[in-house]
C-alpha cells in the first residue's frame, strides 16, 4: 500500500503544471479548421532596429533638457523556411514579474534559411507591460501559412522595463510605424522575401491602442488636453502629433497597411478616441474582446466598433473572458509559482478565469488567418468564414447521410460540430 501511495503521488507530480513543457504551439484536436498549421516549416530570427533621436519621454517628464534620445528595438522575425526544416527553436525569456526566467518551445527553427517567394508582413504589438514573445504562438501560426511576422519589445513597456505609462502611450503607435518602415529598409535574405506593401497591424490592449491610431484613429482633443493623473500624461505636446486633423496623425497613418487586428484595444475607456476620430478609421478592421474585460471595458471596446463607420468591421466576443482574451501565450509552467516581486503568482497576466488560453489561441489563430488571407492575399474565399451568423448559439448544424449540408444548415464555417460554443461575432459595414 505504501508503494502504491508513493506512486500516486509521483503521479501527481509528474502530471503537475510545473513539470508541462511550456509550447507555444499547441493545436486541439477541437480547434476550428483554419486554427491548424500551414504548408511552411517556420524560422526565427532576432534583430535589433535603432530610431534616431526619438523624443524621450522619461526624460521630458523627469524636466531633463536633452528629451531625444535613440529608441532601441529588439525583435523576433518569424518567416516562411526551407522544405525540410526541422523545428527546434526555444525561447528565453522573462515572467510577467519581470525577473523570473522561463524557456518556451514552439516549432520554429532558429536562423533557418528562408523559403522562396513573397509573403505579406503582420506586426505584431504587445500589451503593457509585455514582450515579444506574447503573441507568439500566433506568429509562430501565421508563419507556417506564409507570412513574415515581426514583433518588437517596446522600450519602456516590457516586464523588466517599465517605464511610465506615458512613454506607451507616445511611442506605442510610432514604434508601429517604425517597424514597418525598417522591414522595407531590410537589406537580407528575409527582406528580399518580405512584401511590406501588404502589411497588417496585430496589437493587443496598448499594442491595440497603438493599432487603432496607426490604423487611422487621431486622438481626441480630451486626451491631447488630459492634465491628470501624474505618471499617465505626457509633458505638454508629446501627443499632439497622434491628434486627429493633425498633419502628423496623417502622415504617420500609412497606406501599405491593409488591414488591422486590435484585441481588447485599451483607450476609449478613458475618451482617448471620440465618435469623430474613430469614423476616421477606414482600414478594415476585427476587435477582439472578451465580454468581461474589466480593463480596457468591454463597453469601449462595443463603442470602438459601433463607431468605426469608415470601414467594414467585426467584433469577436468570447463569452465572459476577461481582459486575456485570446492573445497571451498559455501560462508559462513557472508563472503558477508566487512571486515575490508581484506578491501574487504571474499567472493571472497569461490566463483566463472562465476560458482555455490554447482554446482561445486557436479560435484567434482561426479568424486572425481568413481575415489576413482576405484583405493581405486576395482570397475571397476566406470571406465565407466572416460570414456567420452573430451568435454562435444559434448555430444549426444539419447534415444529410452523405455529409452535405442541408438548406437549414447555419453552422459557424470551420468549427467542428459542438464546438462554436460561448462565442459572438458581429460585422458592420461601413457607414453603418
Amino acid at each position: 500500500m505504501k508503494h502504491l501511495l508513493m506512486a500516486a503521488t509521483l503521479g501527481l507530480v509528474c502530471a503537475s503544471p510545473l513539470a508541462a513543457q511550456n509550447r507555444i504551439d499547441l493545436i486541439r484536436p477541437d480547434a476550428p479548421e483554419l486554427a491548424a498549421t500551414g504548408p511552411h516549416p517556420v524560422g526565427v530570427r532576432s534583430h535589433s532596429f535603432t530610431d534616431p533621436d526619438r523624443p524621450d519621454v522619461i526624460a521630458a517628464m523627469a524636466g531633463e533638457t536633452e528629451t531625444t534620445k535613440d529608441r532601441v528595438l529588439r525583435t523576433e522575425i518569424w518567416y516562411p523556411a526551407v522544405e525540410g526544416t526541422e523545428p527546434g527553436a526555444t525561447y528565453e525569456t522573462l515572467l510577467r514579474d519581470g525577473v523570473t526566467p522561463t524557456q518556451l518551445a514552439g516549432a520554429a527553427a532558429r536562423d533557418a534559411a528562408v523559403a522562396q517567394g513573397s509573403f505579406p508582413l503582420v506586426i505584431l504589438s504587445h500589451g503593457y507591460p509585455g514582450n515579444r514573445y506574447l503573441m507568439s504562438h500566433l506568429a509562430e501560426n501565421l508563419a507556417s501559412k506564409g507570412y513574415v511576422v515581426v514583433a518588437a519589445d517596446h522600450p519602456d513597456s516590457i516586464y523588466d522595463d517599465q517605464g511610465a505609462f506615458a512613454s506607451t502611450l507616445v511611442n506605442r503607435a510610432v514604434d508601429q510605424r517604425f517597424l514597418l518602415d525598417s522591414m522595407a529598409g531590410l537589406e537580407d535574405e528575409i527582406g528580399a522575401v518580405t512584401d511590406t506593401d501588404r502589411a497588417a497591424v496585430v496589437g493587443y490592449s496598448m499594442g491595440g491602442y497603438g493599432a487603432m491610431i496607426f490604423g487611422g484613429a487621431g486622438l481626441s482633443q480630451t486626451a491631447l488636453q488630459r492634465t491628470e493623473p501624474q505618471g499617465f500624461v505626457p509633458p505638454a505636446g508629446l501627443l499632439n502629433p497622434l491628434g486627429a486633423g493633425s498633419e502628423g496623425h496623417a502622415e504617420l497613418v500609412d497606406p501599405r497597411v491593409k488591414a488591422v487586428i486590435a484585441i481588447a484595444p485599451w483607450g476609449r475607456q478613458h475618451d482617448f478616441w471620440d465618435a469623430e476620430g474613430l469614423a476616421a478609421f477606414a482600414k478594415p478592421l476585427m476587435l477582439i474582446s472578451g465580454s468581461g474585460d474589466d480593463v480596457s471595458v468591454y463597453g469601449a471596446i462595443r463603442q470602438i466598433f459601433e463607431q468605426t463607420t469608415g470601414t467594414t468591421r467585426h467584433l469577436l466576443t468570447f463569452d465572459h473572458a476577461n481582459h486575456n482574451a485570446a492573445a497571451p501565450i498559455p501560462a508559462p509552467a513557472e508563472a503558477w509559482d508566487y512571486s515575490d516581486a508581484l506578491g501574487r503568482a504571474p499567472f493571472d497576466h497569461y490566463a483566463d478565469p472562465v476560458w482555455d488560453s490554447v482554446r482561445m489561441n486557436n479560435i484567434a489563430q482561426h479568424f486572425a488567418t481568413a481575415f489576413l488571407d482576405l484583405h493581405l492575399k486576395g482570397d475571397e474565399a476566406r470571406a465565407a468564414y466572416l460570414d456567420l451568423i452573430p451568435d454562435s448559439a444559434d448555430g444549426v448544424w444539419s447534415m444529410d447521410d452523405a455529409g452535405v449540408p442541408t438548406a437549414d444548415h447555419n453552422y459557424w464555417k470551420g468549427f467542428p460540430e459542438r464546438t462554436a460554443k460561448g462565442l459572438m461575432f458581429e460585422t458592420l459595414a461601413g457607414s453603418e
